[in-house]
């Protein structure tokens, strides 16, 4: 590939534009470096891109983070923000597992004191947290217990006893998105998420123990807690069947309100409605729903750590200095005030596969770290490398306070799986260090570490735009996969 070809214009070393023609309204702009533009290239994301940039609405460009790569409608990696009163809002914006996102634990922990005891806590983890496909919890929940975590997110698993009130406050709006209404969620989507509180499910979902090996930002990581050699957790898991079928359920609404609205789509995968529609205002209040059970599915899980950590460790949990460094979402829809063209506006901002990084004295950056900026939270492949970034200034001029979300795939489950078995990955992780239980050896395949990009060129793209910065550097010692 030539990238001197029209296709695309370099802008600076991390940022490339995809200028505007025929029925797009704005540009297009990817941040990476030149080789990850190649693996982009490669999958015809920029044709994505291009797609979204002809959507009503859509102001600044249509965006895409280093970690981009094909999916449904949007590229998974994408990021779009639409004016409210004229722009649309559409279900491939934010993906299926509505409010996917990440959760990192810190602990008192070194990784060194708790290396004898890591295969009794990633067995501990495992029995403790159900993953994989249609992976169920202990918790059974009635349909009128399910509205109430529809409203209540983290904050309705808190006052049930599983965690603590300190958790919410270091997570994204406290661990519960206003504007869900819990009657919305079909009977079907309520079926699906009775059972799936406190689970992983499968792909790249994962529980890993992990050890802080590099500091980058010595005060950011003590804002964060955070020291070299302490042991942490990550979780990262989303709404499970529950926000699989809430988007299911409104894409074969918004196929209809395209038509109803006379809105001319390039792919009828971007299918929408506009923002103040009923349709559009319906799938956004169901949204938010689901995202508040991705929220109480994390908090869960936190609790069934610390149970866990308790158990294996020998310890009281309240001892161990389990505490949420942050929990933030990637596949989400969010009204947001934004400057664009020097003056403020009030946005729809749709980030899919990417994750809010507001910088220090932003209101919505919990108030323990506003001095510093927001934790962002970027795992890598399994078996290498996740990193936490901080929010910048940078990134709300150019990407709407927005940053990369993960490595991001480069292969597709099938190729993984015919390149090595489940089984002999194992042994090889392990040779590594790196204890791995899982429900499906082929669902581990699937997620080989070399089916992703480098998560550091991913995350250095980001540092060198400027859109966040590097703080730490974890390695991974067990995990628990789906």
């Amino acid at each position: 590939m030539t990238l001197t070809r029209s296709e695309f214009r370099r802008i600076d070393d991390y940022r490339f534009e995809i200028p505007r023609e025929g029925a797009m309204r704005v540009p297009g702009v990817i941040f990476c470096t030149e080789s990850l533009l190649r693996k982009i290239a490669e999958e015809k994301v920029s044709q994505q891109i291009r797609n979204v940039a002809c959507l009503p609405g859509i102001v600044g460009g249509s965006l895409a983070m280093p970690d981009a790569h094909w999916g449904y409608g949007f590229p998974v990696g994408g990021v779009a923000a639409m004016d409210v009163e004229e722009g649309v809002i559409s279900p491939g914006g934010i993906g299926y597992d509505i409010s996917c996102g990440v959760r990192l634990l810190r602990t008192d922990l070194t990784a060194a004191a708790a290396k004898p005891r890591m295969e009794r806590l990633i067995e501990e983890l495992y029995r403790r947290v159900p993953s994989g496909v249609g992976g169920k919890g202990s918790i059974r929940l009635r349909r009128d217990e399910m509205k109430g975590v529809f409203q209540g997110g983290a904050r309705w698993a808190v006052e049930r006893g599983y965690g603590e009130t300190a958790d919410l406050q270091t997570c994204e709006d406290g661990g519960r998105l206003d504007g869900a209404d819990p009657g919305l969620p079909s009977e079907r989507a309520v079926d699906r998420g009775r059972d799936q509180l406190g689970t992983l499910g499968s792909g790249n979902h994962f529980l890993e123990a992990q050890e802080v090996e590099e500091i980058f930002d010595p005060g950011a990581a003590a804002a964060f807690g955070l020291f070299p050699g302490q042991l942490v957790v990550s979780i990262h898991t989303g709404s499970r069947g529950c926000g699989y079928q809430v988007c299911d359920d409104y894409l074969r609404i918004m196929q209809k309100a395209v038509h109803r609205y006379d809105i001319a789509l390039p792919d009828r995968q971007l299918s929408c409605a506009p923002i103040g529609s009923p349709e559009g205002r319906e799938y956004f209040a169901a949204m938010c729903s689901a995202a508040n059970f991705a929220r109480a599915n994390r908090q869960v899980i936190t609790h069934r750590v610390r149970e866990a950590f308790g158990h294996a460790m020998g310890m009281a949990p309240a001892g161990l200095g389990i505490g949420v460094v942050y929990d933030v979402c990637h596949n989400i829809a969010k009204m947001e005030t934004h400057e664009v063209d020097g003056r403020k506006r009030k946005l729809c901002v749709h980030r899919k596969g990417a994750t809010r990084a507001f910088p220090k004295g932003h209101p919505e950056v919990p108030e323990r770290y506003r001095l510093v900026g927001q934790p962002v939270l970027v795992p890598g492949s399994m078996g290498t490398w996740t990193y936490v970034l901080v929010g910048t200034p940078e990134a709300m001029k150019a990407t709407f306070g927005t940053t990369c979300h993960g490595a991001g795939r480069m292969m597709s489950r099938t190729q993984a799986a015919k390149r090595i078995q489940g089984q002999a990955l194992a042994r090889e992780l392990k040779k590594e260090g790196i204890i791995v239980r899982t429900d499906s050896y082929r669902g581990l395949a699937e997620e080989a570490p070399f089916a992703y990009k480098d998560v550091s060129e991913v995350v250095e793209a980001c540092h060198g735009s400027g859109i966040s910065r590097k703080v730490a550097r974890l390695k991974p010692l067990g995990v628990v996969k789906g």
